[in-house]
């Protein structure tokens, strides 16, 4: 039984949600670890990271395809990676 066409997204909408599932997920992702190494050291940090690096950036694509708007995520993906993003350029 086929889907019912007024559940499904645009073939642009599901772009911009399948780009800021990987690549709006992967930034928040490392924003967030750099985020990290300034309040834990940087050797438990690059450690830690490579389990919770996989785990968070697959959370960020799930919620990513779970969004209604392509570019509401992109928009709260974006404000994620410069809020994480701030302590390590103003070197906080």
């Amino acid at each position: 039984m086929p889907a019912n066409k007024k559940y499904l997204s645009t073939p642009f909408q599901r772009f911009l949600k399948i780009t800021a599932g990987f690549i709006g997920g992967y930034v928040v992702m490392l924003s967030f670890h750099v985020l990290v190494t300034h309040i834990f050291e940087k050797k438990d940090v690059v450690v830690t990271a490579c389990f919770t690096g996989y785990l968070l950036w697959a959370v960020l694509l799930l919620f990513a395809f779970l969004a209604k708007n392509g570019w509401k995520i992109w928009g709260i993906y974006l404000l994620l990676a410069a809020v994480f993003s701030l302590p390590y350029f103003f070197n906080m």
